[in-house]
């Protein structure tokens, strides 16, 4: 019995010892895990702590760096909310060939039209006659094609590729349906000072009509009237070409983005445009449009102000983001003339688009982000 007893508690000992060994092996690896951890959090905020030009960024100093910011913004806010500076600095690092939103397609085709100036009634006339060998649409084999005609008057004699440029007439053919070579036959005309004829280019842009969707481009050809005599009727043939933007002006923009609220504030801030010298009273009006991870949002629009060379707005409008992580947000500002005497007279100056995608982001939307909840101005260009 005695042995008995002896050997039960020598193996009750054992399996004390084991259990005691398994319980610190648990505890060792949990601290080496944890021990892990905290090495990888530490390297992550690391990461994340340092400038935009690679070198570290300085712990604890946040009030200094603060003061830092104000005194590098002050320095370039005179710059930023003057007129102008978008075209020389471009700072919103605008890509025409993005704006244009069109996909690379094959532009082949040409179009026939005559120009015509009237001396006696100081009157443009253009007629839009034929196209030919315009392409079709994959998907349906057809086509049908109209023209946008668009007058455009240059702000400078010398037509530089950055002048500023301003809509004065526009109109729009018949459509001919399901032909690749249509015969339009369509004449505009509009009163034109005889001194004003050099600084105006004729911009036919060719386009197929689309009844559910945004209307294609099969390209456009332009006229510019400083190197042709109109003084008689000026018949011309010309190949379409892709499709390019013209600035019609800039605007000043603000954004400030504040993630914990997931709002998004845009402001009009100031547009500046051409004015062409008119007797009729104009007023402009800026409609923003946001789209965020495909999700578009409520469409909001400021105030009409009288035009002016620069119009102030000062007006900011908030927009609720539905997702937290930003992956793809784009920013549509368009910019409409209206006459208040008439109450459907909306015309379209021109569009600003800010953007953030898989491929990259705009600089003003850079500098947003790296700004939060504090707003940032930049002048964008407007084009048409």
């Amino acid at each position: 019995m005695v042995f008995m007893a002896l050997s039960l508690r020598l193996l009750f000992s054992e399996q004390v010892e084991y259990s005691i060994l398994a319980i610190s092996a648990v505890v060792f690896l949990a601290a080496l895990g944890f021990l892990i951890w905290q090495i990888y959090r530490y390297c992550t905020q690391f990461r994340v702590l340092q400038r935009a030009d690679g070198q570290p960024a300085k712990r604890g100093g946040f009030q200094n760096g603060k003061q830092a910011m104000n005194k590098v913004q002050y320095e370039e806010l005179s710059h930023r909310l003057s007129p102008g500076s978008s075209c020389t600095n471009l700072g919103s690092n605008l890509d025409l060939a993005s704006l244009e939103d069109l996909e690379e397609e094959h532009i082949q085709g040409s179009l026939r039209f005559s120009l015509f100036y009237d001396q006696l009634q100081s009157k443009m006339v253009v007629t839009v006659l034929d196209a030919q060998d315009l392409a079709v649409r994959d998907f349906s084999h057809s086509v049908d094609p109209f023209v946008w005609v668009r007058l455009m008057w240059a702000e400078r004699e010398d037509k530089e590729k950055n002048s500023m440029r301003c809509l004065l007439h526009e109109w729009q053919t018949r459509i001919v349906k399901n032909s690749c070579c249509p015969v339009f036959g369509d004449q505009f005309s509009c009163i034109l000072a005889e001194d004003e004829v050099s600084r105006v280019t004729v911009r036919f842009e060719v386009r197929d009509f689309d009844k559910y969707s945004r209307h294609g481009v099969l390209g456009e050809t332009r006229a510019s009237l400083n190197t042709l005599k109109i003084s008689y009727p000026l018949e011309l043939r010309q190949d379409l070409q892709v499709p390019r933007k013209d600035i019609v002006g800039e605007a000043l923009l603000s954004l400030k983005y504040m993630p914990t609220s997931q709002r998004l504030e845009v402001g009009v801030l100031k547009i500046h445009t051409v004015c062409y010298h008119n007797k009729t009273e104009r007023a402009l009006y800026a409609r923003t449009i946001v789209t965020c991870n495909q999700s578009r949002l409520r469409h909001q629009r400021t105030t009409q102000k009288k035009r002016r060379e620069v119009t102030v707005f000062n007006e900011v409008m908030t927009f609720v983001l539905p997702d937290q992580q930003i992956k793809e947000c784009s920013i549509e500002v368009s910019v409409y003339e209206i006459q208040p005497s008439k109450k459907s007279s909306k015309n379209l100056i021109g569009h600003i688009q800010v953007k953030k995608n898989k491929t990259g982001e705009n600089e003003h939307w850079k500098q947003m982000m790296q700004s939060l909840r504090q707003p940032v101005a930049n002048w964008h260009l407007i084009y048409i």
